[in-house]
């Protein structure tokens, strides 16, 4: 991985911010990823994720920090965060940033307990495909300390595939229609294509009482998106 998402917020905390990231799915066109939006403060967050701050609560966990935050805003809030991300660079940008106790860590490999654990800007990405999801919801479920609770968003996008008729034109045939492939360049320079997933909430909710999580809907955002607590059944 050359980390290119790394090298961006490294750009952007340095002062030597020209251009945004550019993303790209299989069944989407390219979009921009503005920097500095990463860079947000509490009030320019979408409600989903104020939402899931204002309900974090004791020893939190923020997965997949990226330039952290959401942690520095819990730790103004007087909470204990640890921030993980796989990126180096964007556990580098949290510390310079005042994020004090970030680590450049996949989720898997975590091995502490937490009474929160954040999994926001589509939280369920991070599970890459349906056949990984009870996985990393039984790797989740362990993390928990006693009534605990997970706060995770993602967006179910069936939208995407709808015609001017109003039909659908998905393959019936090709797995779930969430998982994506994920492209991502930056300054001319291509990452390697990664999964990603969209898990609608009903999907979600019943991957989850399989691994003995009870699932909640919390809030729905303006386009299809969602916030969900999970915590022990």
């Amino acid at each position: 991985m050359k980390d290119i998402f790394g090298n961006a917020l490294l750009d952007y905390h340095n002062g030597n911010y020209s251009e945004d990231i550019i993303t790209s799915t299989n069944i989407s066109d390219e979009d921009v990823l503005p920097l500095p939006y990463l860079f947000r403060d509490f009030k320019n967050m979408p409600k989903i994720e104020q939402q899931a701050l204002q309900l974090a609560k004791g020893n939190i966990l923020d997965v997949g920090c990226g330039a952290g935050s959401h942690s520095l805003y819990l730790q103004h809030k007087g909470h204990t965060v640890k921030a993980i991300d796989v990126s180096k660079g964007a556990i580098t940008v949290a510390k310079k940033r005042g994020v004090l106790h970030a680590e450049p860590k996949s989720l898997l490999n975590e091995t502490d307990t937490f009474d929160t654990i954040l999994l926001l800007m589509n939280g369920t990405g991070i599970f890459q495909e349906m056949k990984q999801v009870s996985k990393y919801l039984k790797h989740l479920k362990r993390l928990l300390n006693p009534n605990g609770q997970i706060l995770i968003d993602s967006s179910d996008i069936r939208y995407m595939y709808e015609d001017e008729d109003g039909g659908y034109w998905m393959d019936m045939n090709a797995g779930y229609y969430g998982e994506l492939d994920y492209f991502l360049s930056y300054k001319n320079e291509k990452e390697t294509p990664i999964k990603w997933l969209y898990l609608d909430f009903k999907t979600l909710k019943l991957a989850c009482k399989t691994v003995g999580l009870n699932c909640e809907l919390v809030l729905e955002g303006g386009h299809f998106d969602y916030l969900a607590r999970l915590n022990y059944t």
